[in-house]
C-alpha cells in the first residue's frame, strides 16, 4: 500500500492489502477493506466504504457529496460491496437526510462514466453498463442490467424479475 505519489489520511481506514496506485487521493473517514486495488487518479472522499476485493479503475470519484440542493452537510455514506468492480470515470455520491447512504451491492459492474447519485441502492449482481446515470433515490434490484446511456429519473425502482 506504500504509494508515495497518492495522498491517504493518516484518518482512513485502510487495510494493508490494499493496492493504491499513483496520484490517487483518499479522504478521512474512509474505510477499504482487503484486497481492493485503487487505480490512478481515483479519488475517494469523507465517507466511503469499501468491500473486499474491489477494483476502482483510473477516474473515478467516490463519496462526493450529492448534487442536491436539500444536503445539508450532514454526515453520510457510501457503502460499496464485496467483489465489485468501479470502471473509468465512474462517480458515486453520498446519500442526504432522506437515507443517509448510497448503497452499490455485492458482485456489481459500473461501467465507464456511470453515475449513481445519492440515495440510490443498487443490489447484488448488478451490470450498469456504460455512461447509466441514475439520478437520486433509485433502488434497482439484484441481477438488473441497465443498459449504456440510459437516464434513469429519480425515485425509480427497477422491476422484480424471479
Amino acid at each position: 500500500m506504500n504509494q508515495p505519489l497518492a495522498y491517504v489520511h493518516p484518518q482512513a481506514k485502510v487495510a494493508n492489502t490494499v493496492v493504491i496506485e499513483p496520484f490517487v487521493n483518499i479522504e478521512k473517514n474512509v474505510v477499504i477493506e482487503g484486497g481492493t486495488w485503487i487505480g490512478a487518479h481515483v479519488t475517494i472522499m469523507e465517507g466511503a466504504r469499501i468491500g473486499k476485493d474491489c477494483r476502482i479503475f483510473p477516474g473515478a470519484v467516490i463519496a462526493a457529496i450529492p448534487q442536491d440542493l436539500k444536503f445539508d452537510g450532514e454526515e453520510t455514506i457510501v457503502k460499496i460491496g464485496n467483489n465489485t468492480t468501479i470502471r473509468e470515470f465512474v462517480t458515486i455520491n453520498r446519500g442526504t437526510k432522506a437515507n443517509y447512504e448510497t448503497v452499490v451491492g455485492n458482485n456489481c459492474l459500473l461501467m465507464a462514466y456511470v453515475h449513481v447519485a445519492h440515495d440510490c441502492i443498487i443490489g447484488n449482481n448488478v451490470i450498469l453498463a456504460n455512461a447509466a446515470t441514475l439520478a437520486g433515490h433509485i433502488v434497482i434490484d439484484d441481477y438488473a442490467i441497465i443498459g449504456g446511456l440510459a437516464a434513469i429519473h429519480q425515485f425509480v425502482r427497477s422491476p422484480v424479475v424471479h
